[in-house]
């Protein structure tokens, strides 16, 4: 998961600066190609909940691992915006095969054995590889001296880190899924008011969270911060997240999941709007800490509610939210480039983020006695 997500996916966010000045690339430029990221993530999730795989989980798994650390290598070795896009999406593509099968394997197992902290510790991997990414970056900076061609090494650090992770998960994970409960058809969703609310507003999430996602390291480089404040900016984002579901578990039994979803909504939102209202100093650190305590539990504990929701079609219900989530994140990184690179700034952009994210939790506020 920290090979697959934290540097298949989101080592874009600390690499992007150095694009952005060493490339060059505007900051529309940068939406489109993390957008590209974004689609090839959802089409990746969409395929993967078809059957083809079945019995193959494993070695589909390690391929698009490998897969990743190939695209990855791959964005050193071209200046186009077109073919980084198409590198993208394609990235995006085999994360979404190694998250979704690598879960399956190991998740599975740890539910047969009854541990409960497997799903915590599993998707903290994210947040492990988006703090190591940010060391990486900060030591190659180091190296090339913040050269033009920096960013290249980058990738090729990120590229060697897959690689190296390729042969351990090669080591360590099981042959295949535990048994489980036969997995026959899913009578078809029944939308009610609830549903339809909760859908929404987990689109929405998707546009609101995005967009610091992608752009919080460019935000600290333009408010000339200083390396030290980029680096660790992400770096304190990926800690926190990496932890995040352990920190919110024990408030589930007082809060429900309903409360602990719109708790991070609203944590998240002053997250978001500290990265362009607090002091430059001080901003992005304020920002990637709320940033990384809250999205990984909003999207854990978002789907929670889901399955509570439509418990005799949770694959359906699922795919429904899962399709809009992406939506919303593949929509958001081109408005917040478009607008940004109109306006000189990411205040705007940021700014809206956050009111998205208000309206999240105000959508599912009429459900949450239904999910507690």
């Amino acid at each position: 998961m920290a090979a697959a997500m934290g540097f298949g996916r989101f080592s874009y966010t600390p690499i992007l600066p150095g694009m952005m000045s060493g490339v060059p690339l505007s900051a529309a430029d940068a939406g489109l190609i993390a957008s590209a990221n974004f689609v090839g993530y959802l089409v990746g999730a969409v395929l993967a909940a078809y059957g083809w795989a079945a019995g193959r989980e494993r070695l589909v798994a390690l391929w698009a691992l490998l897969a990743t650390a190939i695209l990855l290598a791959a964005m050193a070795a071209t200046d186009s915006v077109a073919v980084f896009a198409v590198i993208r999406f394609l990235a995006g593509l085999a994360s979404a095969f190694a998250m979704v099968f690598t879960s399956s394997i190991v998740l599975s197992h740890g539910a047969a054995a009854g541990n409960d902290h497997v799903q915590a510790a599993h998707f903290g991997g994210p947040g492990v590889g988006i703090a190591l990414s940010s060391v990486m970056v900060l030591l190659i900076g180091l190296s090339f001296h913040d050269g033009p061609d920096g960013w290249r090494a980058d990738w090729i650090g990120g590229a060697i880190y897959c690689a190296a992770s390729l042969a351990i998960v090669w080591w360590l994970l099981p042959t295949a899924p535990a048994q489980s409960a036969r997995a026959g058809k899913e009578p078809a969703l029944v939308w009610n008011r609830p549903m339809v609310l909760v859908t929404l507003s987990y689109g929405l999430f998707g546009f609101g969270y995005v967009i610091t996602a992608t752009f919080l390291v460019t935000i600290a480089r333009l408010s000339a911060t200083g390396a030290f404040v980029e680096f660790l900016c992400w770096f304190i984002a990926g800690l926190t997240a990496a932890v995040a579901l352990f920190a919110w578990k024990p408030l589930v039994r007082p809060l429900g999941h309903g409360g602990v979803y719109v708790a991070a909504l609203l944590i998240e939102a002053a997250g978001v709007l500290a990265t362009v209202m607090l002091p430059p100093s001080t901003a992005p650190l304020i920002g990637g800490a709320l940033f990384g305590a809250t999205f990984l539990a909003i999207t854990a504990y978002g789907l929670q509610i889901g399955r509570k929701l439509a418990p005799e079609s949770p694959r359906r219900i699922l795919a429904m939210m899962t399709a809009a989530f992406g939506v919303g994140q593949i929509v958001g990184p081109i408005v917040a480039g478009w607008i940004a690179e109109r306006l000189g700034s990411f205040t705007v952009p940021t700014v809206i983020a956050a009111v998205a994210l208000l309206v999240c939790a105000g959508l599912v506020m009429p459900v949450i006695r239904k999910v507690a």
